[in-house]
């Protein structure tokens, strides 16, 4: 680790800090492995836009709750759901950084400032 670029540490970490939804995660290559053309689709990576729109509502209605003040949250299938989404959320989001990170060190864009 001692060799490690901070970009390669952080990503390592927050991999071990976040534990995959599915294995599906888990059976991806790494992105180092991928060639230029994959990284540089992965960078544009985003969210199915029906899991996207869900996270959203579920997200609305808990700041609604919240914002006024009541003792219920959301009921526990949505709150298993919006855990599930946050969590979909992060793989794709980690999968991402770890693509600009790639894509940066092979000189496939700028680093970003």
């Amino acid at each position: 680790m001692a060799n490690c670029d901070v970009a390669s540490i952080l990503v390592n970490t927050i991999q071990l800090s976040i534990p995959p939804v599915s294995g599906d995660i888990t059976d991806l290559q790494p992105v180092s492995v991928l060639s230029d053309e994959q990284v540089l689709m992965l960078i544009e990576l985003q969210m199915e836009l029906e899991q996207d729109a869900r996270l959203s509502e579920l997200l609305v209605g808990e700041a609604r709750r919240r914002h006024r003040q009541q003792a219920a949250t959301l009921a526990e299938g949505d709150r298993s759901e919006l855990q599930i989404l946050m969590q979909v959320y992060q793989e794709g989001l980690l999968r991402k950084a770890t693509a600009l990170s790639e894509a940066v060190k092979r000189g496939l864009i700028e680093p970003l400032s």
